[in-house]
């Protein structure tokens, strides 16, 4: 297929709460939103970089200069005929993962839509409705960070992730762990210890969590091996894996025992399908990390999430849980059993409210082929 036209859309949307990380505290979320016309359709993605460089180098800014001035050329010569094609095309562009999901996402929405195919029959996805969870930011005390879990769990979450800082692990785990002894629990670090200071984290290890994620450096494998060996609790990577080639070391090392796949982060579908069928293989089982998607990226992962080896609940969550209002008609809601049911529209299987679009729209570019 040829692709014709790229528009780009920087939106800035406001969270219905604040969401607070060992990186900072935000109260609204920036994304870039991706068309492609070919052919009479248009394709759609989205880019999940946000407007701070806090859980990747990558932002809004980047990634617009990226897709404007190298990735678009690219897309616009030539027949497209699938994601590895795309993908092939931006090969020569080192690094910016983010920026190239996005359009590599909008690439899958057009072939699902050319061949009347959903993405997830496309991805080979097997489940119909998948299993899904809730992240809590920082509170401002364990009390009412154990207020916060309570109320999730009282819409029908049955698995919650928390965020940890040092100061405020042990104390904080604990609370939502005396609470709701049943309750399945994680914690996630984003990347604020160091191998010394993760050793404050090993109570945790008497609290019955499905994983640690990332606690030590973004860029790290080696120490994690080093911290996965002093620790009885699965250590679970997911800014350290930025490739399939990186998961295969992670296994290699020991260096988790679960690993998070964000189509974002690994460069698009493609390489998170690869990275889901390496897990797999060495026995790894997998989860979709979330990114505070529009209904556009939250379409495309729970269409990923179906994937079999995703058999830990995904950071999906429903379309309220973030946004009052989303730039897609469709909504996405919380089934009895803590699961989403998956597009089965042809692509993403989703469709603009364009009055949203134009309300949250910082700017616009409409890039034409030669």
């Amino acid at each position: 297929m040829k692709i014709e036209r790229i528009t780009l859309h920087h939106l800035r949307m406001p969270l219905r709460a604040p969401f607070e990380t060992s990186f900072g505290r935000i109260e609204t979320r920036e994304c870039i939103l991706v068309q492609l016309y070919a052919d009479g359709q248009i394709g759609l993605g989205e880019c999940v970089a946000d407007h701070q460089p806090g859980y990747s180098y990558e932002t809004t800014g980047t990634a617009w200069h990226i897709l404007e001035e190298f990735i678009a050329t690219k897309i616009l010569k030539g027949e497209i005929n699938d994601a590895a094609d795309c993908q092939a095309r931006m090969s020569g562009i080192r690094g910016h993962q983010l920026a190239k999901a996005g359009i590599e996402m909008a690439v899958w929405d057009l072939l699902g839509k050319r061949s009347g195919r959903s993405l997830r029959s496309l991805l080979g996805g097997e489940l119909e409705k998948v299993a899904v969870g809730v992240s809590v930011g920082l509170q401002v005390s364990p009390t009412r960070l154990v207020g916060q879990v309570g109320k999730y769990m009282s819409e029908g979450y049955k698995r919650v992730k928390i965020k940890i800082k040092p100061g405020r692990d042990v104390q904080d785990t604990f609370a939502v762990r005396n609470a709701y002894p049943n309750l399945r629990l994680q914690v996630d670090a984003n990347s604020a210890y160091s191998l010394d200071t993760a050793k404050s984290l090993k109570p945790l290890d008497d609290m019955n969590l499905l994983m640690i994620e990332q606690p030590l450096f973004e860029d790290d494998i080696w120490d994690h091996a080093k911290l996965q060996a002093q620790l009885q609790t699965p250590l679970c990577l997911d800014e350290s894996i930025t490739s399939v080639r990186h998961a295969r070391y992670a296994i290699e090392m020991k260096a988790c025992r679960i690993i998070n796949i964000k189509a974002g982060r690994l460069g698009g579908l493609r390489e998170a399908v690869a990275a889901h069928d390496l897990c797999r293989e060495h026995g790894i089982p997998v989860w979709c990390g979330g990114m505070l998607e529009t209904g556009v990226g939250r379409a495309s992962n729970l269409a990923l999430a179906s994937l079999p080896n995703f058999s830990l609940p995904g950071d999906i969550s429903a379309s309220d849980r973030y946004y009052e209002m989303d730039i897609t008609r469709e909504r996405f809601v919380l089934n009895d059993d803590s699961t989403i049911t998956v597009p089965d529209q042809p692509g993403l299987g989703v469709n603009l409210d364009l009055s949203a679009l134009d309300k949250f729209t910082l700017k616009k570019k409409v890039i034409e082929s030669e």
